[in-house]
């Protein structure tokens, strides 16, 4: 555990009671805070009470009387649509809110060691992107920690010593509220519409998600440059034409000059000051499937770079990757047939990238659809064979679709699987992508894609 400085002796509220919010009440203790804690639900202050933590209801009236520092779960809005009760009540006592994001920054580096902190964000591929990174680090011998919104909560990690690496995961929550953000080197990913509920619109997505690149001044930035967003991220972030502090990641050929790394065709490809210095052909490479994958791999090859790992060790790390569960993951091949968990393609964007990876594909799609329509699929509709469409509104969805695909209503993952394994041909690819979220009948895509490979191995 990392305790947290800066609070000792001094009384600060938590709110939100899961893993990071228990985790931080902890590390508050750890570093002489008082922690006041509270959850919503009865569980989650049982579990804080059961840990010797004092809980106070922080809705009612004069409940921020002398505290100095409320943190917050990044699941709870604190601005948009509305701010939770708590918070409301915090921010007009002129208390100070920040989340474990901040709290780990703030604290780090009070041992008087100086690890080396790669933030990764972006609509699609920031999970891929830091697992893959993580992965590359440790097979080359580097002493590297995983955490964030995958692996271990931040708070949770061993103190690090001089020389590691901490690869950090961030969601727009995690770093629209963060007090502190100083990594040595953030990637930008890529950038599509995605939680606009939480950041009123578009702007206040991208906005949440600069943050990480504004506020903390990193060393060095990866930035994929294939959205308009990330094209006027990295113009605002260098200072001149070739500086080699922006690293340009993309899936065309690049024009600008200066650091750039790229995959075309399936080869990546790393070319500095205009002369290419390393390539990559990362076709077969099974757990790196797809142009998202390949953009992945680029951001990832341009983080490791950025700590001095050579072209080699990296290759040998892409190589060696097994991949993520739920992101593109073959989970079986039968008869020819091979069927694809993409249960973490929650919106359009991922699911047209999934699509776009396979040539024949029976398309198990739905849940609950989120704003924007599903107009951007249609491009990708001449991969599909037919569509197998789950949810609770699965009929909707089904002709949200349009005339372009072939859909059958099938409501549930059961019936979905069954229908698209009796149907499929040798070739083809049973795809789980579902371009929406999964709460009407999960609670979480990781439950979907669980059920979605249980259901495969039970073909009989």
């Amino acid at each position: 555990m990392i305790p947290v400085r800066g609070f000792d002796g001094a009384t600060v509220a938590v709110l939100g009671l899961g893993r990071s919010g228990l985790t931080a009440a902890r590390a508050l203790r750890a570093g002489g805070a008082t922690v006041l804690a509270w959850d919503d639900g009865a569980r989650g202050r049982e579990a804080a009470e059961a840990e010797g933590f004092e809980t106070r209801d922080l809705t009612r009236a004069g409940a921020f009387e002398g505290v100095a520092c409320l943190v917050t779960s990044p699941g709870i809005p604190h601005l948009y649509p509305a701010p939770h009760p708590a918070i409301a009540a915090a921010l007009a006592a002129g208390v100070a809110v920040d989340n474990d994001i901040g709290l780990f920054f703030r604290s780090l580096g009070w041992n008087g060691e100086a690890p080396r902190v790669v933030a990764i964000t972006g609509s699609n591929g920031k999970s891929t992107t830091s697992a893959l990174l993580h992965h590359v680090l440790t097979q080359a011998g580097r002493r590297a920690h995983l955490a964030g919104n995958i692996g271990r909560g931040v708070l949770d990690l061993d103190p690090p010593g001089e020389g590691d690496v901490i690869v950090l995961e961030l969601s727009s929550y995690q770093t629209e509220l963060a007090r502190s953000l100083t990594p040595d080197v953030a990637v930008f990913t890529n950038l599509s519409p995605d939680h606009l509920d939480r950041h009123a619109g578009l702007g206040g997505y991208f906005a949440a998600k600069r943050r990480l690149f504004a506020e903390g001044g990193p060393d060095r930035t990866v930035i994929g440059v294939d959205e308009p967003e990330g094209r006027f991220l990295a113009g605002q972030l260098q200072e001149a034409q070739g500086d080699d502090r922006v690293i340009r990641v993309s899936t065309a050929k690049l024009e600008t000059p200066g650091w750039q790394v790229t995959a075309r065709k399936g080869w990546l490809a790393e070319t500095r000051k205009g002369r290419q210095v390393a390539s990559v052909d990362l076709r077969d490479i099974p757990g790196l499937s797809g142009r998202h994958n390949h953009q992945n791999a680029c951001c990832a090859w341009a983080a490791a770079r950025s700590l001095g790992l050579a072209p080699r060790e990296i290759e040998a790390g892409l190589r060696s990757y097994p991949g993520l569960p739920h992101r593109s993951q073959v989970v079986a091949e039968r008869s020819g047939v091979r069927f694809v968990n993409d249960s973490k393609a929650t919106n359009v964007d991922a699911a047209a990238q999934a699509l776009a990876a396979f040539p024949a594909i029976r398309w198990i799609c739905g849940g609950l659809q989120k704003e924007g329509g599903l107009d951007a699929l249609a491009a990708h509709y001449g991969h599909v064979v037919k569509a197998y469409v789950i949810g609770r509104e699965a009929g909707a969805f089904a002709v949200a679709l349009g005339p372009g695909v072939e859909a059958e209503v099938c409501g549930d993952m059961a019936t979905a699987v069954a229908r698209a394994a009796a149907e499929a041909q040798a070739g083809e690819t049973v795809l789980l992508a579902p371009a929406a979220a999964s709460f009407d009948q999960y609670d979480n895509f990781e439950r979907r894609g669980e059920d979605f490979a249980a259901r495969v191995a039970a073909l009989e």
